[in-house]
């Protein structure tokens, strides 16, 4: 509970000393763990119930077609599978935060090194396609409100109405027919690393990034305009006019600062989204990422797999929502305290 100082002025009257920063940070820290940690229990145990749930027989894919009852009952009582429901799931997360999430049914290949090898795809498509969306949406929001009332933001408006009616999978393959088919400028498909070859990675990744960040940059870009066209209307901003602060300083040093917190809010909802539809793009140019083993193992029943990737999938999206909350606590420091 915050503690309040109150202390009396020379001449009269009281004085409030407001919490010192650390205390708030404490708030925020403990606030954000209240609401994650339940969600991190809930998600776990949803991602191993809903492989416990399935129709998949672990034993019956390890031994194959020629396995008889006994031999089924065998394997079940070593992979545990035997053993009362909560106790599985303790022994799954146990084992899961230690890196062990088991064993592939069908190629035996470790769950979690079949996930380090395809993860570097998606984190690097996400932080590519999210770092887009707030470069491009951001300038152009900001050009927008800036230039409020102008051509130039009915232009910009008209062009964010009509974009977010285009899915990601229809602006990747547009992409694909002009770069790749039509001016032979970037490959359609495939994938390098970006530690093998700096060049030929961007080249693979540019477009299902750039198909990947429309949506998340057209609402970037909306949010933006509508936040600053309001913020710059505030009299603190018409008295630094009046003070002499140029309109640059004023922009970024005040306005934006004070503007970006919905934009950024809705950039760490698309965050998720962006994950998911991975799926698709990743069809669309042929990607090697999580999508693409995700969906193979889902149609193959491979539970291991399918559990492994829920699980790091919700880390991922548990962990940009913290930073989320982390920047609009720095953005509007005196927010939530």
């Amino acid at each position: 509970m915050a503690v309040t100082v109150e202390a009396v002025r020379p001449g009269g009257g009281l004085v409030t000393a407001r919490p010192r920063a650390g205390s708030a940070t404490a708030r925020r820290l403990g606030r954000w763990a209240a609401i994650y940690v339940p969600v991190v229990v809930a998600s776990t145990f949803v991602t191993f119930l809903l492989g416990s749930l399935s129709n998949a027989n672990p034993a019956a894919s390890v031994l194959g077609d020629n396995a008889t009852p006994q031999d089924i009952v065998r394997i079940n009582h070593v992979l545990g599978l035997d053993q009362p429901l909560l106790v599985q799931y303790g022994r799954w997360v146990s084992r899961a935060l230690q890196g062990d999430l088991g064993v592939s049914y069908f190629t035996q290949i470790p769950v979690s090194t079949s996930i380090g090898q395809r993860l570097p795809v998606d984190l690097s498509l996400a932080v590519l396609a999210i770092s887009l969306a707030l470069l491009v949406g951001g300038a152009t929001g900001a050009l927008a409100a800036v230039r409020s009332g102008s051509w130039i933001d009915r232009g910009v408006t008209w062009v964010c109405s009509a974009g977010s009616t285009v899915p990601a999978f229809v602006v990747g393959i547009g992409l694909v027919v002009v770069f790749s088919v039509t001016f032979k400028l970037l490959p359609s498909s495939g994938y390098v690393g970006l530690t093998d070859d700096p060049v030929g990675w961007l080249e693979h990744i540019a477009l299902p990034a750039v198909a990947l960040s429309i949506e998340p940059g057209i609402w970037v870009a909306r949010q933006l305009r509508t936040a600053l066209v309001d913020v710059l209307d505030q009299n603190y901003v018409t008295g630094a006019v009046v003070r002499g602060l140029s309109g640059r300083r004023i922009l970024f040093v005040h306005a934006l600062r004070n503007a970006a917190g919905p934009a950024i809010t809705v950039l760490g909802y698309y965050v998720p989204v962006i994950i998911g539809g991975t799926v698709v793009t990743e069809t669309v140019f042929s990607l090697p990422g999580l999508g693409q083993l995700v969906l193979n193992s889902a149609t193959s029943r491979d539970v291991p797999v399918v559990q492994g990737i829920l699980l790091v999938t919700s880390a991922l999206v548990i962990a940009s929502n913290l930073f989320v909350n982390a920047a609009l606590g720095w953005l509007r420091p005196g927010v939530n305290r």
